[in-house]
């Protein structure tokens, strides 16, 4: 089941063609910024037509976006840990309103470092969406996960190209064959079109979406938020510094797995952490128009519940 009245809403009210959009740093600190990054609203043909493409990246679809912001790179724990250290926000393990993040139990970096550009990893989806909420309640500004479409589309950039192969790769992401089996600093590679790193490789990122295998059978033009339904799956793009070059593609769709906290030592497992997913990423987008007050409240409460 996709969308509902209140994501059309959202999705509508974001339609900005011929507004003015420029990058510009959101203020965290006086020391702490990223960068966000514009992002033209447009047509484009979601999923791939390539003979190594999956099933569940056909048919192609035309699907029309509005425009948004996006971050330059994925969030790196020196953003994060301001969230997370945040002490206006009471500690908790039950997602109830705006709390903060339970401490990690173990090294879920596993020694491959927490800098101010390491990206933040190991992130529930959950907790990826309070940080989006943590996000409006200080800056003002609706941030939020971006949709599949939005993710593929930011990650193409408007340039048509064959899969790259895995030396010409390896100026633009970290993967198998160059990671080291570690994740690494933001923006060390190369950005696409648009100005964005580490769109593939490095850490998987989150979409907003619940997975549906067959999505692209049923997208008509417009990009509907999918309504949150079960914990899993939920749908991440990019692939990460474990994986083959094969699987670092812009169209590629990968499904999240409760196995990804099998290990985890806590019952009721947690709602924030991934002990076997010291892979998964994410970077936030803006939509061009803001959703009153009241849509944005809602939004949140659809999703933390």
């Amino acid at each position: 089941m996709r969308s509902t009245l209140l994501f059309i809403v959202l999705i509508k009210l974001n339609i900005c063609y011929g507004q003015e959009q420029k990058p510009y740093n959101q203020k965290l600190t006086s020391t702490v910024n990223f960068k966000m990054l514009p992002i033209p609203g447009g047509k484009f043909q979601i999923g791939s037509k390539s003979m190594i493409a999956d099933s569940d990246e056909t048919p192609t679809t035309e699907v029309e976006l509005s425009s948004f912001w996006m971050a330059e790179h994925e969030v790196t724990f020196e953003e994060w840990d301001l969230y997370f250290n945040d002490t206006s926000l009471p500690q908790s393990k039950i997602i109830d309103g705006v709390t903060r993040a339970t401490p990690q139990y173990i090294d879920l970096t596993w020694g491959m470092g927490r800098d101010a550009t390491h990206p933040v990893n190991s992130m529930s989806h959950q907790a990826t969406m309070m940080y989006c909420k943590w996000l409006y309640s200080k800056t003002g500004f609706f941030y939020r996960l971006p949709t599949e479409a939005e993710w593929e589309y930011a990650c193409k950039a408007n340039v048509i190209t064959a899969t790259l192969t895995p030396d010409e790769l390896k100026a633009y992401g970290y993967f198998k064959d160059n990671s080291e089996n570690k994740f690494h600093h933001v923006k060390e590679k190369k950005p696409n079109a648009w100005g964005l790193y580490d769109m593939l490789g490095n850490l998987s990122e989150w979409t907003i979406d619940q997975y549906d295998p067959v999505y692209y059978a049923r997208i008509k033009n417009q990009d509907p938020i999918s309504t949150p339904g079960p914990k899993y799956p939920r749908t991440t793009r990019g692939g990460s510094f474990q994986d083959n070059a094969t699987q670092l593609r812009c169209s590629n769709r990968f499904p999240s797995d409760p196995k990804w906290n099998q290990r985890d030592p806590q019952i009721p497992k947690s709602r924030w952490w991934l002990t076997d997913g010291m892979f998964m990423g994410f970077r936030v987008i803006r939509p061009t128009k803001q959703p009153s007050k009241e849509e944005i409240d809602k939004f949140y409460d659809l999703y933390l519940k």
